[in-house]
């Protein structure tokens, strides 16, 4: 099976004009987007906080991340990004893929734009005060 990559430019919303731009693998099993710390650094971007990960053989590692600016196949979003080690290659979580409304085509590795992004209905709610 073949790896999917996509062009995914990386901005520092407090900074527009300071952007990094790589080439990511699309990973279906990661819910964060992972880019190198050099990356990061060099737009301005700086850790905010710390996050446990489980890795693919379960072992789990602390990793400080942001947040920042995601731009890809014409969309944007803003979401949490990891800090890798540098020369890392840079991964597109499912939070950022699906928050725009594109998933991965599971037949053949594509990315796939759903007509429209998800948005669950949700029935209102009466409150009452409680007496």
């Amino acid at each position: 099976m073949d790896a999917t990559h996509v062009t995914v430019t990386i901005r520092n919303p407090a900074m527009p004009e300071k952007a990094w731009v790589g080439l990511f693998l699309v990973d279906s099993g990661a819910i964060d987007s992972l880019v190198p710390r050099d990356a990061l650094e060099s737009i301005g971007l700086q850790a905010k906080a710390q996050r446990t990960y489980e890795l693919a053989d379960g072992s789990e590692i602390k990793m400080d991340i942001t947040t920042g600016d995601i731009k890809f196949m014409g969309e944007i979003v803003g979401g949490t990004i990891i800090f890798a080690e540098p020369g890392t290659e840079p991964i597109l979580g499912v939070t950022a893929l699906e928050s725009v409304g594109i998933n991965i085509d599971p037949r053949n590795q594509q990315l796939k734009r759903m007509p429209a992004t998800r948005l669950k209905k949700v029935a209102p709610r009466v409150w009452q005060e409680q007496k």
